[in-house]
């Protein structure tokens, strides 16, 4: 099953911006943004990564396409 962002139903697995990539003792946090503009928290579970937390979008023109 494809997880997709609740806003704008951009896929998951293609962060459409990485913000920044940080290294931690149990793998790695990525931080990166969606086409609406939501900043997404990612965990790196081998090589892949899970989306963990999203906050709202910023980009309400791609919203409303989406929904339209």
């Amino acid at each position: 099953m494809k997880m997709c962002c609740p806003f704008c139903g951009w896929p998951d697995e293609q962060p459409y911006t990485t913000v920044s990539v940080h290294q931690t003792n149990s793998g790695a946090t990525m931080w990166t943004r969606c086409m609406c503009g939501s900043l997404q928290t990612r965990v790196m579970q081998g090589a892949q990564a899970v989306v963990t937390a999203r906050g709202k979008p910023t980009n309400l023109e791609v919203v409303n396409q989406a929904a339209a």
